[in-house]
């Protein structure tokens, strides 16, 4: 269990997290309205209330700062914050920040993909404070009090205030580019556009709101191609939620494009994270980059040797081999995540349980659990068939990454191409599973879905 580097070895924090479902519950006690509303998106999203929280404000003179301290919350001078207001989190856990200021008043936030559609649905009139597009909007829901429950929506912004910004129009651009960007130019040419597009934009745009441009437009992708995640997203969209629980967005990478798929993200800011490795058998590594300033999170996938667990694979180059493993495969027959094919599958953060009664009931099947942890939860709907073209096929088997039989039923039934994943964090744990990798291995591999006969 654990990452592959003792520097991302990361921790459960059961105290901490006792701590903030204390405050979250008194915060709750104060008002029926926000009470009734937390009810209402755990029983039709089959989510946690607690993971749709973006932070929350409580009085100075009603915590203890050396409790704070005992809890592993660290203050946080850098992020931009109201006056006479401190922020303490912990970096190092999946918890929200809590903010602490000087007012006698209290705050529950909660950060949905789109704040507008959040306010046409809960506070239908009221107005919402900062610039359309801007990286920090702001939505008074509903007030009893001193207490005020909030919506956020961030855009490429991880501070706590409202500023006038003249990069708008440059946000736009970026967004409309990458989503109506032509994903089927490929090979080098393809790398080439899409490495363009983001350099024009970071000549406008800070790293940061670039990675949010990009990543809603790769949502929105993969979203189109995904039955399951058009059925979830409809439920969280009856609550105005959209995507903002996403947990991490998985791409899969040829070996000879994948310095560059990692080259891609970290022009966005993204920074590498622990790596992994599935075993010899599988022939499959990943390595994880997170956005510190927009909540992303990445899971690259590759085909890869035990030769090469240890080196700096992300960023010293892969040389073309003569088999394909799982996710040279899955490319070889939908093409590039960062081109074609688009996410291999985005996961969501939800109430585990309830989530795998409910989405059945949906017409979603869900495959058994591959992390089953008190502190992590992880399984995958039923794997969706895309179709595989012709021309892709044909050059696997040209290379013998195929055999004939191989090519036949491909091409006349498709193959896997993509999951929901759900997951469920507890205790503030950051990681992942790194046992699962090899399972996810098994349970995607599109030779599993031929010796099944599918």
């Amino acid at each position: 269990m654990g990452s592959s580097s003792s520097k991302f070895d990361w921790q459960i924090y059961p105290e901490p997290e006792q701590f903030l479902k204390n405050q979250v519950n008194d915060l709750l006690s104060k008002s029926r309205f926000t009470r009734d509303l937390a009810t209402m998106i755990e029983v039709k999203t089959s989510t946690h209330f607690f993971d749709w929280i973006d932070h929350i404000v409580v009085p100075e003179n009603t915590i203890d700062y050396d409790t704070l301290v005992k809890l592993q919350f660290k203050e946080n001078k850098q992020n931009e914050l109201p006056p006479d207001t401190r922020l303490f989190h912990n970096p190092n856990s999946t918890f929200f920040p809590l903010l602490v200021h000087k007012k006698d008043s209290i705050q529950l936030a909660l950060k949905p993909e789109n704040i507008d559609d959040f306010c046409r649905i809960h506070s239908r009139g009221r107005e919402i404070q900062g610039e359309p597009f801007s990286n920090y909007r702001k939505l008074e829901v509903h007030r009893k009090g001193n207490f005020q429950l909030t919506a956020v929506e961030r855009r490429g912004y991880a501070g706590f205030l409202m500023k006038d910004q003249t990069d708008i129009t440059g946000y736009l651009l970026a967004l409309e580019l990458f989503t109506s960007r032509d994903r089927n130019v490929g090979g080098d040419s393809g790398i080439k556009m899409i490495e363009e597009l983001i350099t024009g934009s970071l000549e406008k745009l800070q790293a940061s709101r670039v990675a949010d441009a990009f990543f809603r437009a790769e949502r929105k992708y993969w979203t189109k191609k995904n039955r399951a995640a058009k059925i979830q997203k409809a439920r969280q969209d009856e609550m105005g939620l959209g995507w903002g629980n996403h947990d991490h967005h998985t791409f899969r990478s040829s070996r000879m494009n994948f310095i560059h798929l990692i080259r891609i993200f970290e022009l966005m800011g993204m920074v590498p994270r622990e790596s992994f490795f599935a075993g010899s058998q599988a022939g499959w590594g990943a390595q994880v980059l997170e956005q510190p300033d927009c909540n992303i999170v990445v899971f690259a996938d590759v085909d890869m040797g035990s030769e090469e667990k240890q080196t700096d694979f992300a960023h010293d180059g892969l040389d073309q081999r003569d088999q394909l493993g799982t996710a040279g495969l899955w490319v070889g027959l939908h093409g590039e995540s960062i081109l074609q094919a688009g996410l291999h599958h985005l996961a969501l953060k939800v109430a585990f349980k309830r989530q795998e009664q409910d989405l059945p009931e949906h017409g979603i099947p869900v495959m058994a659990p591959f992390s089953d942890f008190m502190f992590l939860k992880q399984a995958f709907t039923q794997g969706e068939n895309w179709k595989v073209h012709n021309h892709y096929a044909k050059h696997l088997l040209e290379n013998r990454w195929i055999s004939q039989e191989q090519y036949t039923t491909f091409v006349n039934t498709g193959a896997i191409g993509s999951h929901l994943e759900n997951i469920e964090r507890a205790q503030g744990f950051k990681g992942f599973n790194q046992d699962s990798v090899s399972i996810i291995i098994n349970k995607t591999d599109p030779r599993r879905q031929l010796k099944k006969g599918a």
